[in-house]
């Protein structure tokens, strides 16, 4: 379940709680009850940004690792491990 989906429900449950405060509480409450849905979108905005960039570090780490054990096997292919022999022939 999304923060997003969260912060809409705790909109819903703070339902009974409206016209039970004054003065700033009020005002501040009214806001939040306001902007329930826009904060919801924001933060699912957000978090759907955070998991894209975890997705493309993820993908550019896996091309990194194929892209070093590609190389490595090219350059072991290419070294004569007979010369580093040590030792009587």
């Amino acid at each position: 379940m999304g923060f997003g989906v969260l912060v809409r429900q705790l909109g819903v449950a703070a339902e009974p709680l409206e016209g039970r405060f004054n003065g700033q509480g009020r005002v501040a409450f009214d806001q939040f009850k306001a902007r329930t849905d826009e904060i919801a979108s924001s933060l699912s905005a957000a978090l759907n940004a955070v998991l894209g960039g975890v997705q493309g570090q993820d993908r550019a780490f896996s091309q990194g690792d194929t892209q070093t054990a590609d190389m490595s096997r090219q350059l072991q292919s290419s070294i004569d491990f007979d010369a580093a022999r040590f030792g009587a022939r």
